[in-house]
């Protein structure tokens, strides 16, 4: 699994991993996103439940045959 790691990758993830615990302690406080965007996620969350539950519109590949 190591041979599968190149330089440039270990690199990308080390320089994002710094960036990330360095960028909150530099960066100053941002305000609080507005109310709506907020649900975004939970409007995705309930399309995708709707998209799971609903019926497939597709015919059945369902092949009967008899003994």
């Amino acid at each position: 699994m190591v041979r599968e790691l190149s330089l440039r990758s270990i690199v990308t993830m080390v320089v994002l991993t710094v960036s990330l615990l360095v960028l909150p302690l530099v960066l100053p406080p941002l305000s609080p996103p507005p109310l709506l965007f907020l649900f975004i996620p939970v409007f995705i969350m309930i399309l995708l439940l709707f998209l799971a539950l609903s019926p497939s519109q597709a015919e059945p590949n369902i092949a009967v045959t008899s003994v």
